[in-house]
């Protein structure tokens, strides 16, 4: 395909780039999750989002996310692109595409992405509100940085 798949970003991710990298003449289906940054959160005002990330590693683990998809759905392409740096309510913080012969395949692989982008991925958010700050931890949100942020040896945070 010669296009980088697996990608941290820090401009704003276009869609149809990344919907671009798993056309084929042998796709029917191409899935796309688009996740975006949204105000509320249980009932709590967000201003905007920080996203920082272990970049090397984080494309590392992306790629490998692609590989697990290709071992469980053979035939599809994968294609996944998150943005770091501050993002605004609405702004696309990740896109994922999947193209498979069949659809179902492509359904599958694309809702498996995000769940494993949230459990193995190292990008970290920050929460902006009216009354404050407060890093999340992980982005399954189960984890605290009691410092303020993540600290990662060699990551350059």
């Amino acid at each position: 395909m010669g296009q980088e798949l697996f990608q941290i970003v820090e401009s704003p991710i276009e869609t149809e780039t990344v919907i671009n990298k798993v056309k084929g003449r042998e796709m029917g289906a191409i899935t796309t999750f688009i996740g975006t940054v949204r105000e509320y959160t249980n009932g709590k005002r967000t201003i905007y989002l920080a996203y920082q990330a272990y970049t090397s590693m984080a494309e590392k683990m992306l790629a490998q996310i692609g590989g697990e998809i290709q071992e469980k759905w053979p035939g599809t392409h994968v294609a996944i692109t998150h943005r770091v740096g501050a993002l605004e309510i609405s702004d696309i913080a990740v896109v994922i595409a999947v193209s498979s012969p069949h659809r179902k395949a492509a359904y599958q692989a694309n809702e498996y992405a995000i769940e494993r982008i949230k459990q193995i991925v190292p990008i970290w958010k920050k929460e902006h509100w009216d009354d404050g700050e407060a890093w999340l931890g992980d982005q399954l949100e189960q984890k605290a940085y009691p410092n303020g942020k993540p600290e990662i040896e060699g990551g350059g945070l």
